[in-house]
């Protein structure tokens, strides 16, 4: 094995802040890159990714602070030297490409000034020279050279996240760290950027760690994968025998939650709880409290990390985490040793490579059901203009052509198109809240139809009890000073007229609908005091308070882990089933489509480019653009033996 670039041992994050209990964000970590080598990290959010990434950048800021263990860095202990010594490797040997490719960019400075300051800083590169070096690296990553002089603002999401990596590229570092890259970009972007990445680590020879929770993406890009949980890293594997044979049981349930689109029967996984609270004490394994396969002394003893026998007995098992070695899997549960080293231990679960906790299915049967069901919502030629003051002049720009459509009870229609194809826009004419430049949405209520874009201001407050938002970000979708009973009380005052005893009643059905029980736990909370999963139960049930006929949800689970996702899903599955209530799914991501949806509708510009039952477009896509939205879908399953 090639001498690491970087090494972490035995690293330990601890924050401290005033009002709260210390806790370790960040325990006894240990693990190594190799020079070139493209590692994965992946966990739940608030498992410690990004505290450790900001630990390797020492980024870590107090409250936090590193509180034990070493980072090498090709030889350099870096956790002992001061700011003004990692001045001179920051963009030269070690760099990064953030998370937020809307803030990473200073918004009132050219590109070209920003790269400036990182060429200039590390080479001899002047003038003109730093404007050639510029122009290779937007070469590199594909963008036009006239966006060199451009400012942030000017740029696409998707361009500035690739400015971020030309940024990351321009010394020739050793070491690139991808802090969640993608997210919030659509499919389509995010692949061309990470095979960019790929195209550009091989080529140059540069490390890469790769962060994020989109697991599929992860393990289709990755060499290696480390899974962390709690904290701590659970499980160590190269990605192609972890695909083959997970180790830990929250690795398998990981990857259960990921599931081949174009199956008849859509089956995923997902590992029901939430992770412990690090600032409590703990005794055992932090996972038992999740897990379906623990034993007695998963409860009282703490695994750590150790090497494990392969299943062709290559490697030995129990070795001590001391011996870093990126080619041998490493995992810290007593079962997976056990089931390797002492199969006949009493009470040990036969071995799995399956998550054995909950499931959610979706079957071909269901969707044949709905598509008889009765149309409640018709979008008729609906065009859509929006109009802009230059000057003296007005700029028209077509953003919906000839538009068409229908919504059954009892179906959930899935929209699917990447960013800018007129999803949204769709559902603000639904909502009343943009009204049509020519066509007709018509709304057929139990009192008659409804033409949406003529209603007037009281008609619409009526119509909007019958048709409500479920939106993508679940972390601004509540008001931080409400309680979850005053949130989920205003509908329920507002459109059914509902108090006192009866409304208190109402409110813990809707929690428990949406699975937040015990009631009396949730209603006094905040939304701040939920996790990300949490908070979209709520919007889900203040959605429903109104007893509404259809509901559309925009990108409901883009900004949740993989694991909440197969929840979510699950419950408006649920919701669907049990109801007459018709679901209107906007997304870019036809994987998640095809889980929940019984049709989908693919758009592109504005125009609906193809149409059909969601099994019947995924197995068989018509038109070019379907074709690429389903080859942007990552599948790391691709080449394993079924």
């Amino acid at each position: 094995m090639a001498a690491p670039l970087l090494e972490v041992k035995n690293l330990t994050v601890r924050y401290s802040p005033k009002l709260h209990a210390p806790l370790n964000a960040v325990e006894d970590v240990s693990f190594a890159i190799a020079p070139g080598e493209f590692v994965g990290l992946i966990g739940e959010s608030g498992s410690g990714k990004s505290t450790l990434a900001n630990a390797i950048l020492r980024l870590t800021e107090r409250p936090g602070k590193i509180a034990a263990g070493q980072i090498l860095f090709d030889g350099l202990d870096i956790t002992t030297m001061s700011q003004d010594a990692l001045r001179p490797y920051r963009w030269r040997d070690i760099s990064t490409v953030f998370q937020s490719s809307m803030n990473a960019l200073n918004p009132v400075t050219h590109v070209e000034d920003q790269f400036r300051d990182a060429i200039e800083l590390h080479s001899k590169l002047r003038g003109d020279q730093v404007v050639d070096r510029i122009k290779e690296l937007f070469d590199l990553v594909m963008i036009d050279h006239r966006f060199i002089t451009a400012y942030p603002h000017e740029l696409s999401g998707g361009m500035k996240q690739r400015v971020n990596l030309a940024l990351a590229l321009a010394n020739d570092p050793k070491f690139v760290l991808l802090d969640e890259p993608t997210t919030g970009l659509d499919v389509v972007v995010q692949r061309s950027i990470l095979e960019n990445v790929r195209r550009l680590q091989r080529e140059q020879g540069f490390a890469v760690l790769f962060i994020s929770h989109d697991i599929g993406t992860v393990l289709d890009m990755s060499d290696r994968i480390l899974i962390m949980y709690a904290g701590r890293i659970v499980e160590e594997h190269d990605t192609r025998d972890l695909l083959r044979d997970p180790l830990h049981p929250y690795s398998k349930g990981l990857l259960g939650s990921y599931a081949d689109p174009r199956a008849e029967t859509v089956r995923i996984t997902y590992v029901p709880g939430r992770p412990p609270d690090l600032s409590r004490e703990h005794q055992g394994c932090l996972f038992a409290p999740r897990c379906p396969e623990k034993i007695e002394r998963c409860l009282t003893v703490e695994p750590q990390p150790l090497a494990i026998a392969a299943s062709d007995g290559a490697t030995g098992a129990g070795q001590a985490t001391e011996a870093i070695d990126t080619g041998r899997p490493r995992v810290a549960c007593h079962v997976a040793h056990l089931q390797r080293e002492a199969p006949d231990t009493p009470g040990l679960p036969a071995p799995t490579k399956r998550f054995l906790g909950p499931e959610f299915v979706k079957s071909v049967d269901e969707t044949a059901a709905a598509v008889t069901n009765e149309v409640f919502l018709e979008v008729k030629d609906v065009y859509k203009t929006f109009r802009t003051r230059r000057g003296f002049r007005v700029e028209s720009n077509e953003v919906i052509t000839g538009v068409s459509f229908e919504l059954r009870r009892g179906m959930v229609t899935a929209l699917v198109g990447q960013s800018g194809s007129g999803k949204s826009t769709i559902a603000r004419m639904i909502t009343g809240v943009d009204r049509p430049t020519s066509g007709e949405i018509v709304f057929h209520s139990k009192g008659g139809p409804l033409n949406v874009g003529r209603l007037g201001v009281g008609q619409l407050t009526r119509y909007r009890k019958f048709v409500q938002m479920v939106f993508q970000d679940p972390y601004s979708s509540l008001n931080p000073n409400k309680t979850l009973h005053y949130i989920l009380s205003r509908p329920l005052k507002n459109h059914r007229r509902m108090s006192g005893e009866a409304l208190r009643k109402e409110i813990d059905n809707l929690l428990e609908r949406v699975a937040l029980t015990p009631p009396g736990r949730y209603r006094g909370r905040y939304g701040y005091e939920l996790s990300g999963g949490q908070r979209q139960r709520v919007v889900i049930a203040r959605a429903l308070a109104a007893e509404p006929e259809l509901i559309i949800a925009d990108e409901p689970i883009s900004s949740l882990d993989v694991s909440i996702r197969a929840e979510i899903l699950e419950l408006l599955h649920r919701l669907v089933q049990d109801s007459d209530v018709g679901i209107l799914y906007i997304t870019h991501d036809l994987l998640s489509a095809r889980m929940l949806a019984d049709e989908v509708i693919v758009l592109n510009d504005g125009r609906i480019v193809e149409r059909g039952e969601a099994l019947d477009v995924i197995r068989d896509p018509e038109d070019e653009y379907t074709r690429r939205l389903l080859e942007a879908i990552p599948n790391p399953f691709a080449d394993m033996p079924a």
